[in-house]
């Protein structure tokens, strides 16, 4: 079995795939220091919660855009699951080419959705990534990604309303009934979902504008995502996991360059 880990700046997430098929998957906190002891040991019980022995395990690829998590975390893979990750940085193949300026600072989060975006849904296509920052990828028909796009997640924008103005709560993100809000919480959910909604659709039209693609795909995910994919037509294809997928897709892309 392949175990993949996506390390964001929130959350550390895991899945675990039989060949080709998911059948597991968990997060863990990414900002609590740990470790490499208390890594391993956190894996190995959330891997048998998960009914997967760890045993079982064959091979680990992770995606990071947290550097300092990364010595620790590494070692408990070699330490309490035995053998060493691949880790998806500038060299590795991933079946997508990267037309930026600087490409060793393109993030491999990003990275990592562009080729799943375009290995499961064909090219062109534009990956959105809702996450602490919501990204917005756009990958060629020959697997180029090609432009992108970087704005405040909406847990990111709901953090910074309520510790930078003093009266304004801590207020769970869900969408309101209505726009028409009427007290603090609805009207401070209301401009975090539907400003969110408002800049997912500007930007997906301004990008099919611009690439003369209006029939652009577009593909969604983040666990907030499914939020604002489902309030909006301008979001085809909602894939929760198409950032794990993106991590097995990547793996052997690499295994099949080392054969």
């Amino acid at each position: 079995m392949l175990l993949v880990s996506d390390v964001g700046n929130t959350n550390i997430t895991f899945g675990v795939f039989d060949k080709e098929q998911i059948i597991s998957t968990f997060r863990m906190t990414t900002k609590q220091p740990r470790t490499s002891d208390e890594y391993g040991i956190h894996l190995r019980s959330m891997l048998l919660h998960n009914q997967v022995e760890p045993e079982m395990i064959e091979d680990v690829i992770v995606a990071s855009v947290v550097p300092n998590v990364m010595h620790s975390l590494l070692s408990a893979v070699i330490k309490y699951l035995g053998t060493q990750a691949i880790i998806v940085e500038p060299g590795i193949k991933t079946g997508i080419r990267i037309l930026a300026e600087n490409p060793k600072q393109v993030g491999a989060d990003k990275i990592v959705n562009a080729a799943a975006a375009f290995e499961l849904y064909g090219g062109p296509v534009f990956a959105i990534d809702f996450g602490t920052a919501t990204t917005y990828d756009f990958v060629d028909h020959t697997g180029a990604l090609v432009s992108s796009v970087i704005a405040p997640g909406i847990r990111t924008s709901a953090q910074a309303l309520w510790q930078q103005a003093a009266k304004l709560p801590e207020i769970e993100i869900r969408k309101p009934d209505s726009i028409l809000a009427k007290e603090t919480i609805s009207c401070m959910q209301a401009g975090l979902v539907y400003g969110q909604i408002g800049q997912t659709e500007y930007i997906i039209n301004r990008t099919k504008e611009e690439t003369g693609i209006p029939d652009l795909k577009v593909v969604a995910t983040g666990g907030l995502g499914k939020i604002i994919a489902s309030e909006t037509d301008s979001i085809d294809i909602y894939d929760p996991n198409l950032t794990l997928q993106g991590l097995r897709i990547i793996y052997h892309k690499q295994k099949r360059g080392r054969a």
